[in-house]
């Protein structure tokens, strides 16, 4: 099985280039979504013992924690230190079910592919890139968005230019959803060509 890294900063695109994937029956595991389910429960606890004041009925509360962070930046780290471990028990029971029903590809989704090391037990690196200006028009009008919260996520993460250096293929979502679907398409082409090895290495036990 090939498995596949698709990441991409904040606004660049990865739902849609995710969404492509799975029209093509290929199974995509969204890490940020899985952190939405994680906070609606299962980490709760530990999150407000870290962080207190941060949740609501055993839920947590999204704009109230990003308070606390964009008041002391540093305190990512613990965080990090909560949810990551979850993530990739999630992520690795995802690629293995994926393994079992003879699935010849899988795609992990995930935001900081580079920043958490995921990038070391893929195949195949995926990045989609957007210019500053469309990144902007797509994020700030989001709810709870403002420019502090947007810089301070863009920061965190690796360069643009970096990550594209490190990509296997790039793909440009500055145009249409039928442009960057196009791109989608000829990728999965190539890789439906490709033999994956990150499986038996990291993935297996």
């Amino acid at each position: 099985m090939l498995i596949v890294g698709l990441t991409g900063s904040i606004g660049m695109g990865k739902s849609t280039a995710a969404a492509r994937f799975r029209e093509h029956g290929i199974a995509v595991f969204d890490a940020d979504a899985e952190v939405h389910r994680l906070y609606a429960g299962p980490i709760a606890v530990e999150i407000e013992q870290v962080f207190p004041g941060v949740t609501e009925g055993g839920v947590v509360n999204r704009a109230k924690l990003s308070q606390q962070l964009l008041g002391n930046p540093d305190r990512f780290k613990n965080l990090e230190s909560i949810v990551h471990p979850r993530i990739r028990e999630s992520e690795r029971r995802f690629v293995q079910e994926e393994h079992a029903r003879g699935a010849p590809i899988a795609v992990l989704e995930v935001p900081l592919l580079f920043e958490a090391g995921g990038f070391e037990k893929v195949d195949v690196i995926i990045v989609v890139s957007a210019s500053s200006e469309v990144r902007r028009a797509r994020v700030l009008p989001r709810p709870g968005m403002t420019e502090t919260k947007f810089e301070t996520i863009v920061h965190r993460q690796l360069s643009e230019a970096e990550k594209k250096k490190r990509a296997d293929f790039v793909v440009d979502t500055n145009g249409t959803v039928a442009n960057c679907n196009s791109q989608i398409d000829l990728i999965v082409g190539k890789l439906r060509e490709r033999q994956g090895q990150a499986y038996d290495h990291y993935w297996r036990d």
